[in-house]
């Protein structure tokens, strides 16, 4: 940690801005763009992905945070990863956000992967600003490639878009931006300020037709000024720019900005809109119902966490939005003392003497206090936000070093506080730990930092089906247990009768014993048996939905004894179920896929490749253009079906799960079941 720093020299209150977007859409280098503008760094590369695990695969893994002061005011920034498989992080960080930066390419066929984050932003009334990256890329069909984009991002948009620059173009380049508030045009230049430049006069009607376009959509909202523009009459900017600020608080537009990042392209037009147009904390701290001041009219402290991190010489770090009061080391918040305050640059952490409503901070060892809870000083509480994320992918995990066990679940258990897309869940029929995520590169990120941050090498496989067996028909059995040793020996006869209960009745144990055949302290322990037996059967799986009868027996006086009893009613099942028909039965899950309504024939054909029998589809409530297909599809079929699905829908498809019935499983797929379980024991 660097020394301790004050923000005093910061005049207003920070404001905090939310980068999201696809991946690939150049969410870092629009970071290190900004924060180069506004001059907290010399030179881009200062801040982005600095951990091993997105070195190694060359994109964010992980949210990261900066800040920098921009014309004397203090900014907050939050780049979040864009793979659909960390989309949590994105969800959990803009608890924080005043604004969200939706970062976007060029491309139409890639708008449909911004619904679910705009759907998300929207049901939460976040402000946000579209921001189409990599400009230089359209190429000399680059204003009728905007229109074509605007629409393609509309389709993914439940609020109206509305462009805020027209391109300008060169030969094949974008070479600059109109601003259709102010009419000026501002000529680009690669990794320096843009030149202020008299609008081309083949552009002049077609940015008169674009700024009222503009116009007309801010007049929706607001009667006075569609009355102007009905009367031709033209609104002044300052009344433009105030309409553009109120509509973006309320999230009632999406106002679309023009730029390229890597070349510095129309980075400071941003900046600009950014300090101008954002709401203040205020408005973000409403959205959470925290009211300006405390119940006792206070300004107590109250913060709300974005992440939680656990760094390596520091240990648990909180990073959180102060959104009231003031807070500095050693103050008391959720009942626990502030072990540390510090603000987060990138990799970096600066130490601070005190933080302040609107700052963006880390707090040190707070136990108890996890992402997503809104923290005071004597209390915390789960703000409604989000909710994690059902999992979709899972992975059966056991360390490699049996030595590891301990240190294993110590690592687990705060990689799963670090990030709430990830669970834990030990199956009770395999005894497997199954470590579930959002997909390959998810847990893939995971097994990297148990092996680089907590020197934990794991053995990781897809998780078994829990295959069970059941019986067709009955029968009569007679099991003797008969042992002599020196001293006692150990007696006990059985008879039993073995027969199929229905489906999903499990076990029921009876007993017809009459004249003290079996005497009475012994038959709980010919259950116990039966039920050892009934763990393990022919094919090699526990057996369900068996009803066994003791029908009568045998005893010694000396020789009997509950062991001895025990292991005879195993005996009778490891024995007489062979003679009743076993049959393999498979898991089924009742599965709910959701996908827009253009994937829905896709979808169908999908379940039916995996065995499944389709029960129906619906519009997904709440979601317009989507479908949700219900569907019944064995266990078997579910490891990798977030892996096809997304390929398949641009890599916005998901589904939930839950275990519904067994069904009985014939033919060569069962018989290569049981193969490997004989083989596997």
């Amino acid at each position: 940690m660097t020394k301790p720093q004050d923000q005093g020299a910061c005049r207003g209150v920070g404001r905090c801005a939310v980068l999201v977007g696809p991946y690939g859409s150049g969410k870092t280098a629009l970071l290190e763009a900004l924060l180069h503008a506004a001059g907290a760094t010399d030179r881009k590369g200062q801040v982005g992905d600095a951990s091993a695990e997105a070195k190694a695969r060359e994109m964010s893994v992980e949210p990261n945070f900066a800040h920098c002061s921009y014309l004397d005011e203090p900014w907050f920034f939050i780049d979040c990863p864009g793979s659909v498989e960390l989309a949590q992080d994105a969800q959990d960080a803009l608890i924080a956000a005043d604004v969200a930066l939706v970062v976007a390419e060029p491309d139409p066929e890639k708008a449909p992967a911004l619904m679910p984050l705009l759907k998300f932003l929207d049901d939460r009334q976040i402000p946000h600003m579209l921001f189409v990256n990599k400009t230089d890329k359209l190429g000399h069909a680059g204003a009728a490639r905007v229109r074509e984009l605007l629409a393609a991002f509309q389709a993914a948009s439940s609020r109206p878009l509305v462009l805020r620059q027209l391109p300008m173009r060169e030969g094949e380049t974008i070479a600059g931006a109109i601003d259709l508030v102010s009419e000026r045009a501002w000529h680009y230049n690669p990794h320096a300020a843009s030149n202020l430049v008299e609008i081309p006069a083949e552009l002049r009607q077609r940015e008169a037709e674009a700024r009222q376009e503009l116009l007309e959509s801010l007049a929706d909202f607001d009667d006075v000024l569609l009355e102007a523009l009905l009367e031709d009459r033209v609104p002044a900017n300052d009344e433009v720019y105030r309409h553009l600020s109120h509509n973006l608080a309320a999230d009632r537009i999406v106002p679309v900005f023009l730029g390229s990042a890597e070349n510095d392209n129309g980075i400071r037009r941003l900046l600009k809109a950014l300090r101008h147009e954002t709401p203040g904390p205020e408005a973000a701290a409403g959205r959470l119902g925290i009211a300006p001041k405390a119940p006792d009219g206070s300004e107590e402290t109250c913060v709300a966490v974005a992440r939680t991190l656990t760094l390596a010489h520091a240990g648990k770090l909180s990073v959180a939005r102060l959104f009231r009061g003031t807070v500095k080391e050693g103050d008391r918040l959720a009942g626990q003392r502030l072990a540390s305050l510090v603000r987060l640059q990138g990799g970096q952490a600066e130490k601070l003497s005190q933080a302040r409503a609107g700052d963006l901070v880390g707090l040190g060892k707070l136990e108890g206090v996890a992402t997503g809870m809104l923290v005071c000083p004597e209390s915390r509480a789960e703000a409604d936000w989000a909710e994690p994320q059902p999992p979709v992918y899972a992975l059966a995990i056991q360390p490699r070093e049996r030595s590891d066990e301990v240190k294993l679940s110590a690592a687990l258990a705060k990689l799963v506080e670090e990030d709430r897309a990830l669970s834990l869940e030990t199956d009770p029929d395999t005894g497997e730990t199954k470590l579930w995520g959002q997909g390959e590169v998810h847990l893939g990120i995971a097994l990297d930092k148990l092996a680089g941050r907590f020197n934990v090498q794991v053995d990781a496989q897809r998780p078994q089906p829990a295959y069970k067996e059941t019986i067709q028909g009955g029968v009569e059995h007679h099991a003797r247990h008969k042992r002599q040793t020196g001293g006692h020996g150990q007696f006990a006869d059985v008879k039993v009768s073995i027969a199929p209960q229905p489906r999903g009745d499990g076990f029921a144990f009876h007993d017809r014993i009459v004249g003290g055949a079996v005497p009475r302290q012994f038959i709980p322990a010919v259950e116990a048996g039966v039920r050892e037996g009934l763990q393990r059967g022919p094919l090699g799986f526990p057996v369900v939905d068996v009803a066994v009868t003791l029908t009568d027996g045998q005893f010694h006086s000396v020789d009997s004894s509950e062991m001895a009893f025990k292991t005879a009613g195993r005996m009778a099942m490891q024995d007489g179920l062979r003679d009743c028909q076993p049959v393999l039965l498979e898991p089924i899950h009742r599965v709910t896929i959701s996908v827009p309504n253009a994937f829905t024939s896709k979808v169908h054909g999908l379940l039916s490749s995996r065995r499944g029998q389709i029960l129906g589809f619906d519009a997904r409530p709440g979601w317009d253009g989507w479908d949700a297909v219900e569907a019944y599809l064995p266990a078997a079929e579910l490891g990798d079906l977030i892996l096809e699905l997304r390929s398949l829908t641009q890599g916005i498809g998901t589904f939930t799960h839950g275990f519904d019935h067994l069904s009985e499983l014939h033919g060569r797929l069962a018989e290569q079941v049981v193969a490997g379980r004989q083989a596997a024991q």
